[in-house]
């Protein structure tokens, strides 16, 4: 960072405003006018003169609407103001009814206003908020000398004067102006310097956000800040306020998706004390996983280990979680902490460790032996729907493993009329009949009364016809059984798809300091929509580096303003619902956006390809069966913005190649190539499997 000798931040504040006036000054009567330009005025002491009572007849007579109707006697009302205010009496009394007499279009009655306004706010600290909120709002009206004089009003405000809120709502509105050059740019930077130490948050968090918008191309610059604001952040996360605290994990959470382990150090600042709130605690386990690394593996999982035995059943549960999560890296430690779980043989714990021991082994086959040998015994303590499938689907598919897995799912089958739950009875039906084709001797008792139990007692329509389409493929024969249900039993690149990417701090640099990050991207874009709020802070304009947008652009500057249709960024939103109905009607009026070959070499395989997409929020909306050639697909996306994506994927095998055809609702060139990036991720990384 440029190490210029630093202004005063009052000074650059002042400076800064003074630069996105607009060329139409209007000169303003000398004596309203100080050395900078800004309105200042100076009060002769003058001898007290019962100001109480001229306060009250003039608040009276401002909130009187017959004067308020009258454009002359309200000006005159608002002069005698200025005039005790000059002769040394305290009108700050009549502050409120001021700020609404400015709500007009009477220029000169504007002015007077704003000499009133800026002369008490600096002495008045709680009432400068309400100053510099009317002040903002000028700033957009569409009259040049309006917008000139709220920002040239806006300089006199000191920012040492104003209290944090004061301060923090300055800092925000500047996030519309745009330096012109590089030199410009990073004297700001150094002027921001005293903000980011200040001892209020909402300060600090609104300069850190300033800097993040105005060092966009600078990323070594936004690292740096982040580095020096990591230690107001941890302090907010031990904050004995609750709100500030969990908005403060959620921000650090937001900051370790560019920078991971930016926190590493400080992992014990995320241990949870017994009396935090349930949500905080939450947050902190989602930290400390995304935390560990070599030298604190030892101490974070037996922090973990502590919470797997918490009162809260449901804290509980999400520590254990936060340990197979854990587990994709450090396996041996993971498993060993899960296994020793269950001995504790608590319904709770064991079903949570099941399921976890369920996705452990499709992501990291390794550790397939050790949880085969942990399994024994566990099923006495399982009651609910998640656990029982889990244990069912572990059964079914390393069965041949364990020893006694045919008679456990035995006391299943013997069961299943009394079983709730269709899920688990279906389950059952896939692992049974897995299980039969490695140990037939010992299954196929039991599976012709499950089939004749499903298929002539069976209520529910699903397990009914779960249990016809198995016994018709046993009539087919055995070899198609093996064809269909002996799928891999794990994939460890799954996770590569499951675990996101780093993302550049520009991906989210405009959502920092607002809500976003405490109820997601596009959870808060629905809630925004539902009551019609806007996003908290300004809106930013969409412009390249070092230009503006809106009336607070300078003419010498306008020609250099060039429209962006869209960020890039792509956030997919989850469970996409379009019927094939208005897909076809939908597809049939859009034009081809983009249209290109992959190539893809040997057999293809719908269901994983299925399942990957899935993975990624797109849905299939239609695909040709496993075999046909040419093989088509039609899936569908939509953005968390509304903007929609139809795709059509056809393969020809005797050209080896994969033709993607990609429309979109509403033209976003940089989200479609976002969109793109992803399609070519999924298809490249089945390609790599199957190779």
């Amino acid at each position: 960072m440029s190490q210029k000798k630093r202004q005063k931040p009052v000074v650059w504040v002042e400076q800064i405003l003074l630069k996105m006036l607009p060329h139409q000054d209007e000169e303003e009567p000398a004596s309203y006018r100080g050395s900078s330009g800004s309105c200042l005025v100076t009060i002769r002491k003058m001898p007290y003169l019962g100001s109480e009572d001229v306060v009250k007849e003039l608040k009276k007579a401002l909130c009187n609407p017959h004067i308020q109707a009258d454009r002359l006697r309200y000006r005159n009302v608002i002069q005698r103001v200025i005039r005790y205010m000059t002769q040394g009496l305290d009108m700050s009394g009549v502050f409120m009814e001021m700020v609404k007499a400015s709500a007009t279009v009477d220029i000169v009655q504007k002015k007077l206003v704003y000499l009133y306004m800026c002369t008490y706010a600096p002495l008045k600290p709680d009432l400068a908020l309400l100053a510099i909120n009317t002040l903002c709002k000028d700033c957009s009206d569409p009259n040049p000398m309006v917008r000139g004089l709220a920002l040239r009003s806006m300089c006199s405000l000191r920012m040492s004067k104003l209290d944090q809120w004061g301060q923090a709502e300055v800092l925000n509105f500047l996030l519309r102006y745009q330096p012109r050059s590089e030199e410009e740019l990073f004297d700001i930077l150094n002027l921001l310097d005293s903000f980011l130490k200040s001892g209020s948050p909402g300060v600090v968090m609104g300069a850190t956000k300033l800097f993040l918008i105005l060092a966009k191309k600078f990323p070594h610059v936004q690292t740096d800040v982040l580095v020096r604001v990591k230690g107001p952040l941890l302090a907010a996360c031990s904050s004995e306020s609750r709100e500030l605290c969990f908005v403060a994990l959620c921000h650090v959470r937001q900051i370790l998706h560019s920078l991971p382990g930016h926190f590493s150090s400080h992992y014990k600042k995320f241990f949870c004390s017994y009396s935090e709130p349930h949500y905080i605690k939450l947050q902190k386990v989602e930290v400390l996983c995304e935390l560990v690394n070599d030298e604190n593996v030892q101490q974070v999982l037996e922090e973990l280990r502590g919470y797997c035995t918490d009162v809260s059943a449901d804290f509980a549960q999400a520590a254990i979680f936060a340990i197979g999560s854990i587990a994709r890296t450090y396996t041996d430690q993971c498993v060993q902490i899960l296994t020793e779980l269950l001995g504790l043989r608590q319904e709770h714990i064991t079903t949570v460790v099941v399921q976890t021991f369920r996705d452990l082994v499709w992501l990291c086959p390794q550790c397939t032996e050790a949880v085969c040998q942990a399994l024994p015994g566990c099923e006495e303590n399982i009651q609910d729907s998640e656990g029982k499938q889990a244990l069912i689907w572990l059964l079914g598919v390393h069965g041949e493993r364990i020893p006694n897995a045919p008679y456990v799912l035995e006391d299943f089958v013997e069961n299943v009329k009394s079983e709730t739950f269709p899920a688990v009875k279906m389950e059952l039906l896939t692992a049974l009949l897995r299980l039969f084709l490695s140990r037939p001797a010992e299954c196929q008792d039991m599976l012709g009364r499950l089939l004749y139990y499903c298929i002539e007692e069976e209520k529910d329509m699903a397990v009914r016809d779960r249990g016809l389409f198995y016994y018709r493929l046993l009539l087919v024969g055995i070899d198609e059984v093996k064809r269909i249900l002996c799928s891999p039993k794990s994939d460890p690149t799954l996770g590569l798809l499951e675990d996101p990417a780093e993302r550049p701090v520009n991906s989210w640099a405009s959502d920092f300091n607002t809500l976003v990050p405490v109820y997601g991207k596009s959870r808060w874009a629905t809630i925004s929509k539902c009551h019609g709020a806007e996003r908290c802070g300004p809106e930013l304009p969409k412009t390249s580096s070092f230009a503006a947008s809106g009336p607070l652009i300078p003419e010498e500057n306008k020609e250099r303003v060039q429209e962006v249709p869209d960020s890039g960024t792509l956030m997919l939103v989850p469970n996409l619902q379009l019927t094939a109905d208005y897909f076809e009607k939908t597809w049939l009026s859009l034009k081809v956006a983009h249209q290109q070959v992959l190539p893809w070499q040997g057999e293809f395989h719908p269901d994983t390809l299925q399942m990957a997409l899935q993975v990624v929020n797109i849905q299939t909306i239609a695909m040709s069966r496993a075999g046909a050639r040419p093989w088509k697909a039609y899936l569908s996306a939509q953005d968390d913005t509304g903007c929609l994506f139809l795709t059509e994927l056809l393969w020809k095998p005797e050209n080896s190649e994969m033709q993607i055809s990609v429309k979109q609702n509403e033209t976003r060139t940089e989200t479609l190539k976002s969109f793109i990036s992803v399609l070519e991720t999924v298809i490249g990384t089945i390609e790599e499997i199957k190779s």
